[in-house]
């Protein structure tokens, strides 16, 4: 969704006709700055977002963090200037937007870490809707990588797909002939029958789904050279520490959004 759109829509929720508490309270010329301040160590992301936010409501952002970096406790995020009437009705939707943004940078930062740069950590299609494009910067800020976008641009062959084609072989050959030369096919395989059978038919892309160690240990020696592995299912940081040495060529992690806790920032108003 066009950013624009959803900041509107996001005050549109929240405003509704008309912000009751600020308009009782507030005189609306009354200017003033605010800062936003981290009250944990996080990876910051959402900046573009709550930034715009604000600028709808007529309040100016002066940056003093970026996207992708990290705060400790009591560090200034940025700082705000303009109309505090803005200011207070703008806050809620641009925090909820900042603290679940920077908790999924914060939590794929730790996941991460994990990997040691020995395999690829990369997200996947369990996001929020509406909110994929900002939850995947999200993710890229923590320092992952993406998988496709949506289902345009990638042919990723499931077990249901499987079964309504009549059989992985089918399938794989089936999306071969209908894909553009420079796609490559991915299936999902859960045991490792189905994976010599993907091999065979000419995937270039493996997803392991749901195998233990051992068996995902035999399956890199049996692709090795072959096709790209993809390991999915119940991944976390610890898991991926114990399997990261495999030889796996990526981990996909859902829990990378939908796992991710919130952080915690505040905004303090300082009137003129």
């Amino acid at each position: 969704m066009n950013l624009d759109e959803l900041v509107r829509l996001a005050l549109e929720e929240d405003l509704g006709p008309g912000d009751l508490t600020t308009e009782a309270t507030v005189p609306p010329d009354l200017l003033g700055t605010a800062r936003i301040v981290a009250k944990q160590a996080l990876v910051v992301s959402g900046v573009r977002a709550a930034r715009r936010v604000f600028e709808r409501m007529g309040v100016s952002w002066a940056p003093l963090a970026q996207d992708g970096d990290r705060l400790a406790p009591g560090d200034v995020l940025c700082t705000l200037s303009g109309p505090l009437a803005g200011v207070l009705s703008a806050e809620r939707v641009a925090l909820n937007l900042l603290m679940h943004l920077s908790g999924v940078a914060t939590n794929t930062a730790s996941i991460v870490a994990a990997a040691e740069g020995q395999v690829k950590v990369v997200c996947t299609r369990k996001t929020t809707p509406l909110l994929r494009g900002l939850e995947r910067e999200a993710v890229l800020h923590g320092g992952a990588s993406p998988h496709r976008y949506g289902l345009f641009d990638g042919i990723l062959i499931k077990d249901n797909h499987i079964a309504a084609a009549g059989g992985l072989t089918t399938a794989i050959t089936r999306a071969r002939a209908a894909a553009h030369h420079l796609v490559r096919i991915e299936v999902e395989v859960e045991h490792l029958s189905q994976l010599d059978e993907a091999i065979a038919a000419g995937a270039e892309v493996i997803l392991l789904d749901n195998m233990d160690d051992a068996t995902l240990a035999e399956a890199v020696r049996r692709a090795k050279g072959k096709a790209l592995l993809e390991a999915s299912g119940n991944m976390d940081a610890a898991r991926i520490a114990r399997i990261k040495g495999l030889g796996l060529d990526f981990i996909s992690v859902g829990g990378l959004i939908h796992q991710a806790r919130w952080v915690d920032l505040s905004l303090r108003v300082d009137p003129r």
